[in-house]
């Protein structure tokens, strides 16, 4: 095991794995790619340091500086332990709706939490329009913009994409992953079809999401949207499939009870696309799930007792 310098080259790595009680015959064909192993907790590990590095060459960014992000709680994350290492001072401004786990996750890494209302972009009141104010008006602040940077998908192209390929021995037939920012599914899409132009790339999305329409509101967080974000290439993208938040909480739910694999409800949805794909799948191999994040983040929603 090497030694490293700092947590952040901890990050990425993860394993793929075979599933072996979910679903039927069909799971034989699905590796699950755990992004819970990374440090902080998620994939977005992989785009904090890529983030603040774009706003430090731009010249946004200054040393002894503020991170300001509009965020679902883990790309916060992925800022938050970058930020500690390099001496950044974080805010992060997250939707209402959002798991109260990441949020106490959040401010333990010492980050300063605003919450606002699920409102649709447009409103004054939005997550990204409160953030950028924030940005304005805090002296030295600058606003890391995970929905706009081409540094987001470039870290998937870089990272995430060629670990699939490499596990596999190119051996890939789809990916599924889901799109909030759009970056993941952008990036690993990218780099997959950049070696084989006839990998797959199925997008999963939540009932009430902006990709599979219409737009209503849903409660997975982390991914899905109402709009078209900068970061996401839906040319990229083969086709999308919906699920809905029962049906994914309930399969997050299995994969914790049946694969000993504790994920979110995002990697809920990404798993139950990736089987029904699997079903009628005549192509050769592998499909790829992605799991985003753990599901520690969702102790009090998701996996309540009650639930």
């Amino acid at each position: 095991m090497p030694i490293y310098d700092t947590v952040l080259e901890a990050v990425g790595g993860t394993p793929l794995i075979r599933l072996h009680r979910v679903g039927g015959p069909e799971r034989a064909r699905v590796l699950v790619k755990l992004e819970a192993l990374n440090p902080g907790g998620s994939i977005k590990d992989r785009i904090g340091l890529a983030l603040i590095r774009a706003a430090e060459q731009s010249g946004r960014l200054k040393p002894g500086g503020t991170v300001v992000e509009a965020t679902a709680g883990n790309t916060g994350v992925g800022l938050a332990m970058a930020a500690a290492v390099l001496g950044y001072q974080c805010i992060f401004v997250v939707p209402d709706k959002m798991s109260p786990d990441k949020i106490r996750l959040l401010r333990a890494y010492g980050a300063r939490v605003e919450i606002v209302p699920d409102v649709p972009r447009d409103d004054p009141q939005n997550y990204q329009q409160v953030a950028r104010r924030l940005a304005d008006s805090v002296p030295g602040a600058a606003y890391m913009g995970q929905f706009e940077q081409t540094a987001n998908p470039d870290a998937h192209y870089r990272t995430t994409g060629p670990e699939i390929w490499e596990a596999t021995h190119g051996q890939v037939g789809a990916v599924v992953a889901g799109a909030g920012t759009g970056g993941t599914i952008s990036g690993i899409g990218r780099y997959l079809k950049d070696q084989n132009p006839g990998v797959e790339v199925i997008g999963a999305d939540p009932v009430g999401s902006i990709f599979t329409g219409p737009v209503a509101p849903f409660l997975i967080e982390g991914m899905g949207e109402d709009y078209y974000p900068d970061t996401l290439d839906a040319d990229l993208v083969d086709r999308w499939e919906a699920c809905s938040d029962e049906e994914a909480f309930a399969m997050a739910r299995q994969l914790a009870r049946h694969e000993g694999i504790l994920v979110g409800g995002s990697s809920g949805a990404i798993v139950a696309v990736a089987l029904k794909a699997a079903r009628d799948w005549e192509k050769p191999g592998w499909i790829v799930a992605m799991l985003p994040d753990t599901g520690r983040n969702y102790l009090a929603n998701i996996f309540r007792e009650d639930s």
